[in-house]
C-alpha cells in the first residue's frame, strides 16, 4: 500500500483539478452498512420491495419501515477519517468537489462545501400529493404507529428527496457532475463498486480525456484496468494517508 500511496500522491500533486467520487464504502466506518457487499443491506432487504417508487406507491408502510430503520442508523453516524480527509483537501484548494452516491450527508458534516449528491439526500422531505415540504427532523422522530408518514394538509404520503431505483437522476446533479468531470484532470474514486450508472461513468469520462484515475477500494471493482493507481485499503485508512502526503 505504501508504494501505491506515494505514487498516487505524486499524481495528485501534479494535477491541476482533482475531483472525488465516493460510494457507500466510504461510510462503512461510520456505522452505515454497505449495500452490495456480502452481508450488506440488499442481502437483508429486497430493494424492489423497499427502494422503488412503485413499492412506495403500492406498500408505503413497508417502505417507510425500511426508511425509519435507515434514518435511525444514519442518525447515529458521524463522519470518519475518510470524510475528514476529503474536506481537508478541499479546504487546502487541492480538491474541486465531491460527487457522492451516498445520501447520508456525512461529507457536508465533515466540512466539505462543494458536494454533489448524485442520488439526493435526506435533508428534504416532501408530500407526494401537494408537494409541501416537511421537517426532516420530524422524520427521525416518527414512531412505528406513525408510518407511513402522511401530509397533514392532504393526507398523501411524504417521501424523502432521494432517488429510488428506477427514478431519474436529478438534472442538476447530472449537469454539475458532468461539468466537474469535464474540468478534472484527476479523479479519486473511493468506496464504490463502479456498477451503478451513470455515476460510474465519471471516471471513464476523465480517463477518456487523458486524465488520471486513482482508486481506493479494499475489494476489486469495475474499475480494474481503468485506474492508473489502485490502493487496496479501506477509505478511512488510505484517504487520510493520501491527504497527508499531498499536503505535506
Amino acid at each position: 500500500m505504501e508504494t501505491a500511496l506515494h505514487t498516487a500522491a505524486g499524481l495528485l500533486r501534479r494535477s491541476r483539478t482533482i475531483l472525488a467520487l465516493t460510494g457507500a464504502g466510504i461510510s462503512v466506518a461510520s456505522g452505515i452498512p454497505d449495500f452490495r457487499s456480502p452481508g450488506g443491506l440488499w442481502e437483508r432487504h429486497d430493494p424492489m420491495e423497499v427502494a422503488t417508487a412503485e413499492a412506495l406507491a403500492r406498500n408505503p408502510g413497508r417502505v417507510w419501515a425500511f426508511l425509519r430503520d435507515t434514518l435511525a442508523v444514519l442518525g447515529r453516524a458521524r463522519p470518519n477519517a475518510a470524510h475528514a480527509a476529503l474536506a481537508r483537501l478541499e479546504a487546502a484548494g487541492r480538491l474541486s468537489a465531491v460527487v457522492t452516491q451516498n445520501i447520508d450527508g456525512l461529507h457536508q458534516a465533515a466540512g466539505s462545501r462543494n458536494v454533489v449528491e448524485f442520488h439526493g439526500g435526506l435533508r428534504r422531505f416532501f408530500c407526494m400529493g401537494c408537494g409541501r415540504d416537511h421537517d426532516p427532523a420530524a422524520a427521525a422522530r416518527l414512531g412505528p404507529d406513525e408510518i407511513p408518514w402522511r401530509c397533514e394538509d392532504c393526507g398523501a404520503v411524504v417521501r424523502p428527496d432521494i432517488v429510488f431505483f428506477g427514478e431519474p437522476i436529478p438534472l442538476d446533479a447530472l449537469r454539475k457532475s458532468g461539468q466537474l468531470a469535464l474540468a478534472a484532470d484527476c479523479i479519486v474514486v473511493a468506496g464504490t463498486s463502479g456498477e451503478v450508472a451513470p455515476a460510474s461513468l465519471l471516471p471513464r469520462e476523465v480517463k477518456a480525456r487523458g486524465g488520471i484515475v486513482v482508486e481506493i477500494n479494499p475489494m476489486e471493482s469495475a474499475y480494474k484496468g481503468l485506474a492508473d493507481v489502485s490502493i487496496a485499503a479501506a477509505a478511512e485508512i488510505a484517504l487520510p494517508a493520501l491527504a497527508d502526503l499531498v499536503l505535506s
